[in-house]
């Protein structure tokens, strides 16, 4: 086709792969497509989707005669949209000279885009607007066609080794043109310190004819780089985190917050309100989002530490680097490493408490360490040793700071509200205790704080200048000691740049984070308790089960004391694991932090009274007031993750118990009109037999009262409480109504039947079974004794 042609087909086609802007139209749902449920269109997706399918090519042709595609301003990220409809340049280079007015009777700003940039937007964007779409089977995120573009693409333009390849050209000879500059349609005035584009010696984005090919190579992968690191983490500005950090704008949110909760007011105050929607955004990551982003960062690392050597000799330093190595050294700090700590910030605070934070932490941990991601790999004979973390990681760990420790401390705050008894979770601590306890790293990230908390070297009034500057003239050196003080300067750097000038540290390895840390601990330790006992619940209930509980003849069946616990139903495999987990990440946190053996033993002491002489757990934290007892804030959440519980008994009358799920409810209320019948006829009878001393007495009482009911309570309409003499002997049938009871008895007659034994013979043999049972059980009942009987 000819070019016109094709120019105006290209739009459409990229819609129809993939999919619209505003997700009514789904396309080709890459997300969802999968090579094991559907390999023909799998196959055909990513051939024809490579950098060297037919839709890069035609991508490539296009370039080459500079065509231009909208792209509205409205669908992009949240602080980029309202920087530009504010008309302030955004600091990436990625939206200069793009922005356009609408034409007249246009509605909305635009982005003028070329071929390249505007395939690899919706390819970007595409993950973010697409999230919801229909998905008809289970689907694996690393396994999508999506997934395996995004690795593709990193490949092909962020190569570890050699160079990019170059873009396929239609005139033999000739090369493909870098974008040329547009003139401004609006007056932007920028903010902050503007950062042009990287390579700007190399790359002046001004018309050429004979292009560098390594500036070509260069353009393409700068731009797919910036592309996914706008549409996928930068949906919540530094500005606006810096707002939310402070007391004022924390304040106003929780304002806004209990005006929505409190039934009392109908609307909300409107500062409240706007305080809300002006500091926070309601971006919400999902888990496949999390993968994509992990995957780029796990590239991003290769590609950084392919970095080659720089050379000893002198005259090996006057040729200059090529594009790609320089692009190399900087790619980290320059692109991602702000965005990147934000979007962290902001997962951590929005993320559920449940298991799905896993990816998220997997992310964090992927980006703390660089050195898995390195080419050299260890010994083959010190493969079963942790791997020492070398010196040379020192730098990377000091200007990456607060990503080691105030996402450690946000970590330790929510590890300390999740239920450390479920075996994810308990992984999710052991993970992360694993990844801090490498040999070497805890030392490092202690001298990094130590170089923060440097004091100043240089003269007041110069000090808020040169933190908020992001590059820094010699002459400022000229006077420092050189190597202690530049590496601090660089640490102060980092974390004003990212935190304000006003942010007050909290340090991994002070007092404050080692109280925190020593919390956790205690409650690995209330963990592996509660772990064990229900461990030992279970190993009880399903070693020796008695043959009486089949028919449901136990009191702590009808009562339901026990509560359980959602390792009941994952088996003895899960819990050990939980045991294991918390075990290894118990004494990795003793590595960390040096704790000592005393602590532990404390610890563990405190744990161990929390059972009694007879192996029972103490009640919830509680305060005795004019209603009784009373939960504590610690109490709730003993609870709420399983460490102790109320032995809460049924204490009322056991034939007005609710109707169990093993019950036939029909049985239930025709037996308990039937047993309320027999006991007012035969009341005064049962009452004699019960007042006899001797064995005939004894049966009576065991069988026909309730030992257990000592009281009769009811509670009042006003909340207080009156009590009643318990009611005298009767008779319970409520026990024919389980379905267990009814099975074996059909099983019996069924049995009897093969022995020719008619059902009159099979009743008196039930009859006498019973009969026996309760003899015995009235000898055990009150002790004993056979002198007497």
């Amino acid at each position: 086709f000819s070019l016109q042609e094709l120019h105006g087909i290209f739009p459409w086609l990229v819609e129809s792969i993939f999919g619209s802007l505003d997700g009514i139209i789904v396309g080709w749902n890459l997300r969802c497509l999968q090579g094991r449920t559907s390999p023909t269109e799998y196959s055909a997706a990513l051939d024809f989707l490579d950098p060297s399918g037919p839709m890069m090519k035609l991508v490539y042709k296009l370039q080459a005669e500079e065509y231009r595609y909208d792209f509205p301003v409205s669908y992009l990220p949240g602080p980029v949209k309202a920087s530009i409809q504010e008309q302030v340049l955004p600091e990436c280079s990625l939206y200069h000279n793009k922005v356009q007015f609408p034409s007249a009777g246009g509605l909305g700003l635009n982005l003028a885009l070329n071929p390249f940039e505007y395939y690899m937007f919706y390819f970007a964007i595409s993950l973010i607007t697409q999230k919801n779409s229909p998905v008809t089977h289970h689907v694996s995120p690393s396994n999508s066609a999506y997934f395996i573009l995004v690795d593709t693409y990193l490949k092909c333009f962020l190569p570890t080794e050699g160079s990019v390849l170059p873009p396929p050209s239609s005139n033999p000879g000739g090369a493909i043109p870098s974008p040329t500059p547009r003139s401004p349609a609006v007056p932007f005035t920028s903010y902050g310190m503007h950062h042009t584009s990287l390579l700007k010696r190399h790359i002046a984005h001004q018309p050429s004819v004979n292009a560098d090919p390594a500036s070509q190579e260069i353009w393409r992968s700068e731009t797919m780089l910036q592309i996914f690191v706008e549409m996928w983490l930068h949906h919540y500005s530094l500005e606006m985190y810096q707002k939310m950090q402070s007391p004022h704008v924390k304040l106003e949110v929780l304002h806004y917050r209990l005006s929505i909760s409190s039934k009392d007011h109908g609307s909300p105050a409107q500062s409240s309100y706007q305080a809300l929607h002006a500091y926070q955004e309601s971006f919400e990551p999902t888990e496949e989002h999390v993968l994509v982003v992990r995957l780029l960062v796990k590239h991003l690392h290769a590609f950084s530490n392919s970095l080659k050597p720089e050379p000893l000799s002198p005259s090996a330093h006057s040729h200059t680097a090529s594009p790609l190595e320089e692009f190399k050294r900087v790619v980290i700090p320059r692109f991602v490493q702000e965005k990147l700590y934000i979007f962290l910030q902001h997962c951590f605070g929005h993320w559920p408490l449940d298991a799905s934070f896993r990816a998220v932490l997997e992310m964090w941990l992927s980006y703390l360490q660089p050195w898995r991601y390195a080419p050299e790999k260890p010994q083959q004979s010190t493969e079963t040793l942790p791997r020492i973390v070398s010196e040379k990681w020192a730098p990377f760990i000091q200007e990456n700071l607060l990503m080691y420790t105030k996402l450690f401390v946000r970590f330790l705050n929510r590890a300390l509200r999740t239920d450390l008894v479920s075996p994810k979770n308990a992984l999710m601590v052991f993970r992360v205790a694993k990844v801090f306890a490498q040999p070497n790293l805890a030392e490092m990230i202690l001298k990094g704080e130590q170089l923060f908390l440097e004091p100043e070297l240089v003269i007041p009034h110069r000090q808020h200048r040169l933190f908020m500057s992001p590059t820094l003239g010699g002459s400022y050196f000229s006077s420092w000691p050189p190597a202690i003080t530049d590496a601090s300067f660089k640490v102060k750097s980092h974390v004003y740049s990212l935190e304000g000038q006003d942010f007050q540290y909290k340090q991994m390895f002070g007092t404050e984070v080692r109280n925190l840390v020593l919390k956790l601990a205690q409650l690995i330790c209330q963990a592996q308790q509660t772990a064990k006992s229900i461990s030992d619940h279970s190993a009880e209930t399903t070693a020796s089960p008695s043959f009486f509980s089949w028919f449901r003849f136990t009191p702590s069946e009808m009562n339901g004391s026990y509560t359980g616990n959602d390792l009941d139903e994952t088996g003895q495999d899960s819990i050990k694991k939980t045991d294991e987990y918390l075990e290894k990440a118990l004494e990795y946190l003793c590595q960390i932090f040096k704790l000592s053996e005393a602590q532990l033993t404390q610890m563990m002491m405190k744990c161990g009274t929390a059972q009694d002489e007879n192996g029972k757990k103490q009640l919830p934290d509680c305060i005795e007031s004019e209603d009784g007892l009373v939960l504590t804030p610690l109490g709730r959440y003993q609870i709420i993750n399983g460490l102790r519980r109320f032995d809460v008994q049924y204490q009322g009358d056991t034939e007005l118990q609710p109707i169990r799920s093993y019950e036939n409810a029909t049985l239930v209320r025709l037996l308990y009109r039937l047993s309320s019948a027999l006991n007012e006829r035969l009341a005064d009878q049962m009452d004699v037999l019960c007042s006899r001393e001797d064995f005939v007495g004894r049966f009576c009482r065991y069988h026909l009262t309730n030992p257990h009911l000592v009281q009769k309570i009811r509670y009042s309409p006003m909340g207080k409480v009156r009590t009643s003499q318990n009611q005298g002997p009767r008779i319970s049938l409520r026990f024919l109504a389980s379905y267990r009871t009814l099975i074996s008895l059909l099983m019996i007659y069924f049995i009897a039947s093969w022995f020719y034994i008619g059902p009159v013979g099979c009743t008196c043999i039930i009859l006498i079974g019973y009969f026996l049972y309760a003899v015995i059980m009235t000898f055990f009942s009150e002790g004993w004794k056979p002198h007497e009987h």
